[in-house]
């Protein structure tokens, strides 16, 4: 009644605590709840930097720079003619040669020796099944490495016009452009596999056109090596004969196709 009477009378008057605090609450605003920043220690820039694009390039190099080694000081394509395990027969020594087809294939191996190898251990028929799952195995793995261990790095140096070029025909013509370059024994098999993973091509297309287009040259090398030992045999002369057609008809499309992107 004090504090009335003294407003009233043109006094001034003290707010009371109550009053007092709940004012400060309305002028004063509540503060945003903090959020906690995670410190950024040693372990994670290391782990950043360990899965950075250039990092895991040099991851890349470094396991074809040991796969090429194994196969220059070892020799691991000897195995597959000369040192077969006696004690695999028929299907299953089919299903591992392939298996250790694919792993020599993405360790830079020759395919032809391969292939060779394969008509010599199996003939033509069962041969020709192992060295091309073998070429697929091979393919797939060297297409999941690169893809992942080597397109974020790569993939912003490719600035040129060639290389453009190549880049927008493999990605939105995959499976044409794959076929192609199959069928053209003149290319590496390490080198189209590796730039196809650079590229934006999808993986069935890369699989089904590398099964399509390398079954003609897979096959007529492993009936030349089953029929290795009759030279003048129909078989073996047929056999050359479709080594050869593939090459032309692969020449000539590169050549259309070269024509083609300087068209453009």
């Amino acid at each position: 009644m004090l504090a009335d009477a003294t407003t009233r009378s043109g006094g001034t008057a003290t707010a009371s605590p109550p009053a007092l605090a709940t004012e400060l609450a309305v002028a004063v605003p509540a503060a945003a709840p903090l959020v906690p920043v995670a410190p950024t220690g040693f372990t994670t820039r290391c782990t950043r930097a360990l899965l950075s694009p250039w990092s895991r390039l040099s991851l890349l190099l470094v396991l074809l720079a040991g796969a090429a080694s194994t196969v220059l000081l070892f020799h691991p394509q000897r195995l597959l003619s000369d040192g077969w395990p006696p004690q695999l027969g028929g299907v299953a020594a089919a299903l591992v040669f392939a298996g250790a087809y694919g792993l020599c294939s993405v360790a830079f191996v020759p395919r032809p020796l391969l292939n060779l190898a394969a008509g010599a251990l199996f003939g033509s028929q069962l041969g020709t099944g192992a060295a091309l799952a073998g070429t697929v195995l091979g393919a797939g793995i060297s297409f999941g490495l690169g893809r992942v261990l080597g397109q974020d790095a790569l993939r912003p140096l490719l600035r040129g016009r060639w290389l453009k070029a190549a880049d927008g025909q493999l990605s939105r013509h995959g499976f044409r452009s794959m076929m192609a370059a199959r069928l053209f024994p003149g290319l590496p098999f390490w080198g189209v596999n590796y730039c196809a993973a650079v590229s934006r091509m999808r993986w069935t297309p890369f699989l089904l056109a590398t099964a399509l287009g390398s079954l003609p040259n897979t096959a007529a090398y492993v009936v030349a090596g089953a029929r290795a030992s009759s030279p003048t045999s129909p078989a073996f002369l047929i056999a050359m004969a479709c080594i050869t057609l593939p090459a032309l008809g692969g020449a000539v499309v590169a050549w259309r196709k070269r024509h083609h992107l300087r068209a453009r």
